[in-house]
């Protein structure tokens, strides 16, 4: 069963258990996926759903920040419940040694240089690594530790 599928099954299971979270954050995560397939006149795969599905949690994170500086307790734990649904249907996240011993290699067969200047040299190359697999945020720290050792 592909993740679309899922999402319809879960929906449809939510609805049932009158389970408001879930159903919300599905319904927009199905609005978003169709959305990017009007948009882009193409019918997406798992991966281009698991690209949508990460870019919905990549913006609910970023609003955090905001909401919490408002003193806003009532919409981070709503954004907060809505992550943790999305996260079920995406790939586990690497840890940050994982993703430092991507780095490392990386930079080994790169011959990239300890510093500042060759963040963007390595940087895209690990992302295209970690596709989907790894933060950005976490990458780019990572990636920045190491340079600056």
């Amino acid at each position: 069963m592909g993740l679309k599928e899922q999402l319809i099954e879960d929906y449809k299971s939510a609805m049932k258990a009158h389970d408001d979270v879930s159903k919300k954050t599905i319904s927009m995560a199905r609005a978003a996926i169709k959305q990017y397939e009007i948009d882009n006149r193409e019918e997406l795969d798992d991966s281009g759903v698991i690209a949508v599905l990460q870019k919905q949690v990549k913006l609910r994170k970023d609003a955090l920040a905001d909401f919490a500086e408002a003193n806003r307790t009532d919409l981070v734990d709503s954004y907060n419940n809505e992550i943790a649904v999305l996260e079920k249907y995406l790939p586990e996240q690497m840890s940050e040694n994982e993703i430092r011993e991507v780095v490392e290699k990386t930079a080994e067969e790169l011959n990239v240089e300890r510093s500042g200047k060759s963040m963007g040299k390595l940087m895209g190359p690990v992302m295209k690594k970690l596709k989907g697999r790894a933060d950005g945020n976490a990458v780019r720290k990572v990636v920045t530790e190491f340079l600056s050792e």
